[in-house]
């Protein structure tokens, strides 16, 4: 009963921090601008909250490892939380500049790559100690409160700046990321006695778990090619004289697709090979997205963004099965680091070439280019993994006859 009160904790806790983010989302931006009078200005948190991250692998090796219990990931939630009530704070006090916003967004990256790892390492060994299987049914919710943050914080939020409340809604994050460290107190570490000095490289994690490398590769891919679905709707919106429409139609159904894909997936994920259901998840996404740039409706837009949210949702619930049976401790909890720099390399990566590939080929096309590249490296890295094991399941034939001779050895000398 323990092991499951902390789970719903650490999970409240992610779902109402995630959820204040989005709605603050909305709102950092407008106050970036109001008080500086800068546009460049307003992509500075973000843009200096990446880069610790993605520099993660080399920084936090060790760093990532002592986020082990609740007490410690409250530790940095309180850090994060400072840094993101500096900026409403320097806006009320009139001194908000961009050497702040990017101080700001440094020290939220940091608190990022150390915490999102830290707390799903948490989830998961607390879901062992609840009984089997729950390791992956709990990271499977947790991308679902995700989703359903998706979903309906960014229209919570922009109703409330509507209203007039936006240097509010940076306090209200500050204060869910401070609470979503307190709720974790409570959970207690699971420490192995004979963990080594040194932790593990991602590298050196990987080792033998190359269907987990599989699954990074083709979820890294449909992150890489994101920005056709994002940025390829809102200007294809405005070449149809419809902004908004289009990217509202396809992250609504997005959304939506991805909250059922979460009551389905640990279904198909236990009933499939893991690394078969990622590749074929994104496969299908990649198809979903070359069929928005066919039929540009917004209601295809829609079912396809609903369809593609179904089958994403599958795919990581795969990946995360993968992590989860094949490792524990410190090796899970760099597994776990590692997926967070895959995910925001990939997308950074797609963001910085993006914009200028839907200004070069349009965005339809862009949409359609990056669907048949995302099925196109999922279907390769399904045949490939098919090869793998097909290979491996000779080797073990192989070596029948030689087992066989040397049982009947043992017993002839008996």
């Amino acid at each position: 009963m323990r092991a499951k009160a902390e789970a719903l904790a650490l999970l409240a806790g992610s779902g109402t921090a995630d959820f204040a983010f989005r709605l603050a989302q909305v709102a950092l931006p407008l106050v970036i601008l109001r008080e500086t009078g800068s546009v460049a200005a307003t992509g500075l948190v973000g843009g200096a909250a990446g880069i610790p991250v993605l520099l993660s692998p080399w920084w936090a090796r060790k760093a990532r490892q002592w986020v082990d219990s609740g007490p410690r990931l409250a530790i940095v939630a309180c850090v994060s939380a400072l840094a993101l009530a500096s900026v409403p704070t320097a806006a009320v006090l009139q001194v908000l500049s961009p050497a702040l916003l990017v101080l700001s967004g440094f020290l939220l990256g940091c608190g990022d790559a150390l915490s999102n790892p830290g707390r799903s390492a948490l989830l998961a060994d607390t879901g062992d100690r609840w009984g089997d299987g729950r390791a992956v049914l709990l990271l499977t919710w947790q991308d679902g409160l995700r989703r359903i943050g998706m979903l309906l914080g960014p229209s919570a939020g922009a109703f409330a700046v509507a209203a007039g409340f936006t240097n509010e809604l940076l306090w209200v994050e500050a204060f869910a990321v401070a609470a979503a460290g307190l709720l974790a107190c409570t959970v207690q570490p699971t420490r192995a006695a004979d963990a080594p000095e040194l932790p593990p490289s991602i590298r050196q994690s990987l080792q033998g778990r190359r269907d987990v490398l599989y699954g990074w590769i083709v979820r890294g891919t449909g992150c890489v090619t994101w920005f056709a679905f994002t940025l390829g709707l809102s200007v294809l919106g405005e070449e149809r004289g419809k902004p908004g429409v289009y990217l509202a139609a396809g992250m609504t159904g997005y959304g939506v697709g991805a909250l059922l894909g979460t009551t389905i997936s640990l279904a198909v994920v236990r009933r499939t090979k893991p690394v078969v259901a990622a590749s074929v998840a994104w496969a299908w996404m990649g198809l979903c997205w070359v069929g928005m740039g066919v039929w540009t409706t917004p209601v295809v837009v829609a079912v396809m963004g609903a369809l593609s949210g179904v089958t994403v949702v599958i795919g990581i619930a795969a990946i995360s099965m993968l992590i989860t049976r094949t490792s524990a401790g410190a090796e899970r909890r760099t597994l776990l680091s590692g997926q967070t720099v895959v995910v925001n390399a990939g997308s950074a990566a797609g963001l910085l070439v993006g914009g200028p590939i839907v200004g070069a080929v349009g965005a339809a096309s862009a949409l359609v280019g990056s669907g048949i590249v995302t099925t196109l490296i999922a279907v390769l890295v399904l045949i490939r993994s098919g090869q793998r094991a097909s290979r491996l399941s000779n080797d073990d034939a192989a070596q029948i006859p030689a087992i066989a001779a040397t049982i009947r050895t043992a017993k002839s000398s008996q």
